[in-house]
């Protein structure tokens, strides 16, 4: 996992006008929280952060004013919905050592069995408990020769060591739908299941 380093400083000023001041600048307000602390309001460098979203659950590393140094990781990424531009970002302080809940991506490899057969994403991401500063990129799983109506549930997906399951081992992930006319009926009520269980 990469640990990405940003130059970070507080923030006094509050509000939209606030808010649009310090995009102007080519920068994004933000807000760290955790640990029982009182939330501090920061502005990040907006390119920087923009490249360390990249990398889902990416660990950044704050150089607070040049004064302090806090560990964390982004729980809300806000984005102009027009533009993609970043509006807000909420991080999550943590430390080395602690176990976080975080979502992976889950990734495919491999072919399904001929037929047209379709792939549903039933939990985009799989939510899991890691080590602070060692939380997995990604998960891969083989979906190779699946038929319809296979499935492949949370506990059949290979974890990296020291990572473990934070959803029901049960769980959907994935499931192989029958190309057919009525498939759009049935990804809706997979859709609705897969809400329910989330």
């Amino acid at each position: 996992m990469s640990e990405v380093k940003l130059a970070v400083e507080t923030r006094t000023e509050f509000g939209k006008g606030a808010a649009r001041r310090i995009r102007r600048d080519k920068k994004v307000p933000g807000v760290l929280y955790g640990h029982g602390s009182d939330p501090v309001h920061l502005t990040l460098p907006g390119h920087d952060l923009l490249l360390a979203l990249r990398t889902p659950n990416v660990l950044i590393s704050l150089d607070i004013d040049g004064k302090s140094t806090e560990l964390a990781i982004p729980k809300s990424v806000q984005r102009d919905p027009l533009k993609g531009f970043l509006e807000h970002v909420d991080l999550q302080l943590v430390q080395r050592g602690e176990t976080v809940t975080v979502e992976i991506p889950v990734h495919t490899e491999g072919e399904l069995a001929p037929g047209g057969n379709l792939l549903e994403h039933v939990l985009n991401a799989l939510p899991v408990e890691a080590e602070a500063t060692h939380i997995p990129e990604s998960v891969t799983v083989s979906v190779e020769g699946l038929e319809a109506g296979a499935s492949v549930l949370a506990k059949d997906i290979p974890l990296p060591s020291g990572t473990k399951l934070a959803v029901e081992e049960d769980a959907v992930v994935l499931q192989v739908l029958a190309a057919q006319a009525e498939e759009a009926g049935e990804g809706a009520e997979a859709g609705e299941e897969a809400s329910a269980e989330a």
